[in-house]
């Protein structure tokens, strides 16, 4: 690996050659050690290759299989892994088979009581995907459900603009979110106390969700919700409602997914939690993962090698910082809820801008202070702040802030594989001064009643 040696990536990463040898070195002579990644690993045009050399390091030194080692991707939201092992991903069925995998797609129809040629053979759109193909004129109509891409989605001016432009907008949601401002249709849900269901963790850990509270108003269950809604589409479902439903919707998931398969929801009811796989009924359960080998023909894991490749937009005379996006401990993803509350709010009630010090002193700002933050696609207004956690040359913005909607200025480039937006990465510049943000009323965070 001579073109990657410790000097070579010294300078790229900033991070000087020998501390790059010694923590290597540490990563790989320890009984067990273990990698834990969020979203500033994946949310880049090249973030399946910043996963795959993570991969690649713990299969090199052996962390992998054994108490205390492996890979672990922290979820960006509450059952994200249970929504993705069940199939909410536009090329995947549940437990990960592909759309367009023949015998898998028999097994579905079969399973569903549907003719095979009745399920589309054609991977979906991702979310950014699906913007586009409504300014191109090849998406009509949405059901959005407990997310908030007006918020969320990059470049979100584009993003608003096409919601705005859909035939028919649904949304499923708990509060009248920044997307139920476009929506044609609102559908009051419940909250997670408010229904019953299954949660699974980065760490395959199943558990039960219990309803302690029955949905305030004209609110429902989520689930009796969708029930209702494919009855009036023309389709024979008979799950029940309520926990019923919940319950019999899992025992076809555990029907059609093998990895939890041994999974009964009275297994569930009694013990709370299992880690899958779980393939038969009575099994403890796994813990660990590619013990004795990988679910490969040849039962061996393979390494794709990655290179180095650069940002999609760069810094440069008229931009020359650059934008990172996240989130802060007390407002969650855009802020639909803790933003209602006014415990967190009163924590952190104005949008504001971490800026390294140099940075803020090159500005000529104090902390406080009114900074205007542009790119190539939008400008938001906010507050000042001075930290020395920030990378000299960065700017971190929450994306919470309805008043100051970072993603505005968030570039939509796609990594080619696993299709997300570049979130981590956009060339910006920084003014002083500007509009003074003008904080968004929420109504007291009443539930939404139809519309």
């Amino acid at each position: 690996m001579k073109g990657y040696s410790p000097e070579l990536m010294e300078p790229i990463c900033g991070v000087p050659a020998e501390t790059i040898r010694e923590v290597a070195r540490l990563y790989a002579t320890s009984r067990g050690s273990m990698i834990l990644w969020g979203m500033g690993i994946s949310q880049h045009i090249h973030g399946t290759d910043n996963a795959r050399c993570l991969i690649a390091l713990a299969l090199m030194t052996g962390q992998i299989g054994k108490p205390g080692s492996g890979l672990h991707p922290l979820r960006g939201q509450n059952n994200v892994q249970g929504a993705s092992d069940a199939g909410l991903i536009p090329m995947m069925y549940p437990d990960y088979q592909r759309v367009d995998n023949p015998q898998a797609r028999e097994r579905f129809a079969k399973a569903w009581g549907v003719p095979s040629a009745q399920l589309d053979d054609k991977p979906g759109l991702t979310v950014v995907e699906v913007i586009r193909g409504i300014i191109a004129g090849q998406v009509k109509g949405m059901y959005i459900m407990g997310e908030n891409p007006a918020m969320s989605d990059p470049d979100a001016d584009h993003a608003r603009e096409a919601l705005a432009k859909l035939d028919m907008l649904v949304v499923q949601d708990i509060f009248l979110t920044e997307t139920a401002y476009l929506a044609d249709v609102i559908l009051p849900a419940s909250a997670f106390p408010e229904k019953t269901g299954s949660f699974t963790n980065t760490d395959r850990y199943v558990q039960i969700g219990r309803r302690a509270l029955n949905p305030p108003g004209q609110a429902r269950q989520d689930l009796d919700i969708i029930i209702d809604l494919a009855r009036q589409l023309g389709l024979n479902w008979s799950y029940g409602t309520g926990d019923a439903a919940a319950a019999a919707v899992f025992d076809e998931m555990r029907h059609t997914m093998p990895s939890i398969a041994g999974i009964t929801w009275k297994r569930l009811e009694a013990e709370h939690s299992v880690t899958y796989p779980c393939e038969k009924e009575g099994d403890p359960g796994t813990p660990v993962v590619f013990v004795d080998s990988f679910p490969t023909p040849t039962g061996k894991a393979r390494f794709v090698p990655a290179d180095i490749i650069p940002a999609d937009e760069r810094p440069d005379a008229d931009y020359p910082l650059v934008l990172i996006t996240g989130r802060q401990l007390e407002h969650w993803h855009t802020g639909s809820m803790t933003r209602r509350s006014g415990v967190l709010d009163s924590i952190e009630p104005d949008p504001v801008a971490s800026l390294h010090p140099l940075d803020m002193a090159a500005l000529g700002a104090k902390p406080g202070d009114l900074i205007t933050i542009a790119s190539r696609r939008g400008k938001v207004t906010l507050y000042a702040r001075a930290d020395d956690a920030s990378p000299h040359g960065s700017v971190f913005v929450a994306f919470c802030y309805y008043e100051a909607a970072i993603n505005k200025l968030t570039n939509s480039a796609l990594d080619p594989v696993a299709k997300i937006p570049e979130f981590k990465y956009c060339a910006v510049r920084v003014t002083l001064g500007g509009p003074k943000p003008v904080q968004a009323s929420y109504g007291g965070g009443q539930i939404l009643a139809t519309v």
